[in-house]
């Protein structure tokens, strides 16, 4: 059988055959009304053999393609007894059923299959999603189907090495995009040829980390933001994670992903299942069109914000340790008067937490630090009309600390001394009996006590060597590699706070941007990209993060005129109107502010809060440009093209000006825009353009998406906001 699923402009065409799980026929730009004989023909015109072997059809590959059907590269699923048997699981028929479901965005066409090998006593499985947006989510599993009576029985239990589901891409993807980078100077993107063989990206550090590949994304070489067929993968997980762009001697290019198993990390015993994350898979005309289609799936859901982003202060770069409640006071004062909305109190507030070599794990207000307490600071913050947010970092553990003294067995460790300490701290077991519910108590406790709105929930340290210590870990097993177990026990930890607290937002934080994916963007309100605040190297750090996550969900901050992580100087303007752009902050001491900026910031605080609606629903876009690197044009264009929001920043020196006009991307060629300055510009700038003076101009979109605007002589690290309102 063959059926055609369609979805926002893509069209996935499967085959179910009955000895394997779904074959991809097509999976891109939408091939319209498909069906009957159509169907029927699209999977003979796909199909080889080579002689007489009739299991090797190199096009016939299945989402998990096994050895028993030819498969000679990479194996999609490796998993064997613990005696060594079962190594090669080969279901000799495959069910397929399909099904529709209606959620909050619309239709999600569903095809479910599984295989029982008899064999091997264990079942294959698989799910695959077509979302509303034209998103591809695709999932795998396996069950251990022996008897009840034979647990415990020597050398049979099923252990899990990898389950990769894997999606096919064109012949002519020659060029792969990941992301890369390290702690404050995340989602660098990189290219790299889409060579014959198997290129890997790994995470083993128990999250995705600073390094993140983000999303695989191949494509003919040359693809941009708004030209080239692009297909992408990438693994909904937060865990140790593997991506694989496969290109074997024979059958189609692919790509693939899924979680990165520890040895013996996954033990299945009788009637035990082990499912993989979800992978996700986009694809479009361009980078921009690949990522709607995440930013669109994540605004569909019902843990995504739907009221407007807080504008807030954090205290960190403000304060650091120094709590000090009249210091705190002041900087409230100062927040509320330029139009902040929500206050974090960031580390520092519990335990002995004076500095970051002790405390973590003691989630109690400080005596010392607070001897009244955290409420006159919280009721003052509430005063001032703002909301109020605390800093937590609930996995992590001091040795120096009262929870370490009173359960050395809630640590992760090899149990050999292995698990290195970083940054003065180690990990806390979730699953140790007890830790959870502690976690959870403590964190609900506050939260109810002091009226909290936020949660800023950091993740400093890797998890390397990390083990279960304890002689009962919940759902894990004694000595056991502990990164799956913890990822789904923190999963649960956010999940029933959400519920117990539904309006509770919280901040996914790894030391900036160590823990951004889509697992952890489904039960988490923000990100925090990076712990690098610079401007400078913000415009690349928010670029990349917002190829997989839309504005709203990232965090962006103005900090103080010299920047803490870099210490270069930078205007406010464009330290301002970089953080416009995402869900805005400010972290700087604004007590020790001068009036003039304090107005300027307040200034662009209000046109972000009035460009609110825009920015955090309208689609992001970013022009082709020859020199990206030194002059870049970015923005947001409403759904129906009424309103367009465009960045044009100058991050180097250019070679020649005055340049040629630049196209603002994505308008609609068949409405008239009128085009003028968002906000007021530098007075330095010298040779300003003329659309620039009032009243602007008005042009059809198809002028300003092809030819587009003369631009001013700018100065390195500079930027300005233009406005394209619709005028017919």
């Amino acid at each position: 059988m063959t059926i055609h699923l369609r979805s926002a402009g893509t069209s996935l065409v499967l085959d179910l055959p009955p000895d394997r799980f779904p074959v991809v026929r097509h999976w891109g730009e939408d091939l319209g009304p498909l069906e009957g004989e159509d169907l029927a023909d699209a999977r003979r015109a796909a199909t080889t053999t080579l002689g007489i072997n009739a299991h090797w059809m190199t096009n016939d590959l299945p989402v998990l393609p096994l050895a028993h059907l030819g498969w000679s590269a990479r194996p999609a699923v490796l998993v064997s007894r613990t005696d060594g048997t079962a190594f090669s699981p080969h279901p000799a028929a495959v069910e397929h059923e399909t099904a529709t479901e209606e959620g909050p965005a619309g239709t999600v066409r569903i095809v479910r299959s599984s295989g029982r090998d008899v064999e091997n006593l264990l079942t294959l499985g698989t799910e695959l999603r077509l979302e509303p947006s034209g998103l591809v989510r695709l999932r795998a599993w396996v069950s251990d189907d022996r008897p009840a009576d034979q647990a415990g029985s020597a050398g049979a239990d099923l252990v899990i090495g990898e389950i990769t589901p894997v999606l096919p891409v064109p012949h002519d993807a020659d060029q792969l995009v990941d992301l890369s980078g390290h702690h404050c100077l995340e989602r660098m993107i990189q290219r790299t040829p889409f060579s014959p063989g198997t290129r890997v990206r790994e995470s083993w550090e128990g999250r995705p980390g600073h390094d993140a590949a983000t999303w695989l994304v191949a494509g003919a070489e040359g693809f941009g933001w708004r030209s080239g067929r692009v297909h992408a993968v990438h693994p909904a997980w937060s865990g140790n994670t593997r991506y694989l762009a496969l290109h074997p001697s024979s059958g189609r290019k692919l790509l693939g992903a899924g979680e990165l198993l520890l040895p013996g990390e996954v033990v299945l015993g009788p009637g035990q299942a082990y499912h993989s994350p979800w992978v996700v898979f986009s694809w479009g005309e361009g980078l921009d069109a690949l990522a709607q289609r995440s930013h669109s799936w994540l605004r569909s859901l019902p843990s995504h914000p739907t009221r407007p982003r807080p504008v807030l202060l954090n205290t960190w770069e403000a304060v650091y340790f120094d709590h000090d409640l009249d210091k705190l006071k002041e900087l409230a004062d100062a927040a509320a008067e330029v139009g902040i909305e929500r206050f974090v109190l960031d580390d520092g507030w519990f335990g002995s937490r004076r500095d970051d070599t002790a405390g973590l794990g003691d989630w109690q207000v400080s005596a010392q630090a607070w001897p009244q307490g955290l409420e006159p600071l919280v009721d003052y913050v509430h005063a001032r009309g703002m909301e109020f947010g605390l800093w937590f970092e609930p996995e992590m553990i001091n040795l120096d600390s009262d929870l370490a003294r009173a359960h050395p067995d809630w640590i992760l460790s090899d149990a050999a001394g292995g698990a290195p300490e970083h940054r003065h701290q180690r990990i806390l077991d979730l699953c140790a009996p007890g830790a959870w519910d502690y976690l959870y108590e403590s964190i609900s406790q506050l939260v109810e006590d002091l009226g909290i709105d936020y949660i800023k929930w950091d993740h400093n340290s890797p998890l390397l060597a990390t083990g279960h210590l304890s002689a009962a870990p919940v759902g894990g097993r004694p000595g056991a590699a502990a990164v799956h177990d913890q990822t789904l026990a923190l999963y649960r930890l956010l999940d029933a706070l959400h519920e117990r607290f539904p309006d509770l937002e919280i901040e996914s934080c790894a030391g900036g941007g160590g823990r951004i994916d889509l697992g952890i963007a489904e039960r988490t309100q923000r990100v925090w990209a990076s712990d690098c605040i610079d401007a400078h190297d913000r415009q690349n750090i928010q670029r990349g993060t917002m190829l997989l996550l839309p504005p709203e969900l990232v965090g962006t901050h103005v900090g103080a005129g010299r920047a803490h992580t870099t210490r270069r100087d930078l205007d406010l303007d464009f330290r301002a109107g970089t953080a416009l752009w995402g869900h805005m902050g400010v972290e700087w001491d604004l007590t020790g502010a001068d009036p003039a900026s304090r107005r300027r910031l307040s200034e662009l605080i209000a046109l972000h809060k009035q460009l609110r609606p825009l920015l955090h629903g309208g689609i992001t876009v970013h022009a082709d440009l020859p020199d990206d690197d030194v002059l870049r044009i970015e923005g947001v264009v409403a759904h129906d093209g009424s309103d367009a929001l465009f960045e044009i920043a100058c991050l180097g020196q250019p070679t020649a000006w005055p340049t040629a006009p630049r196209p603002l991307p994505g308008l609609d060629p068949r409405r008239r825009y009128h085009v003028r300055l968002a906000a007021p510009t530098y007075p330095e700038l010298s040779l300003c353009a003329e659309w620039m003076d009032d009243p602007g101009v008005v042009l059809p979109g198809s002028y300003l998406s092809a030819t587009g605007l003369a631009l001013p002589v700018m100065h390195p690290d500079h930027l300005i906001l233009v406005r394209a309102t619709a005028v017919d």
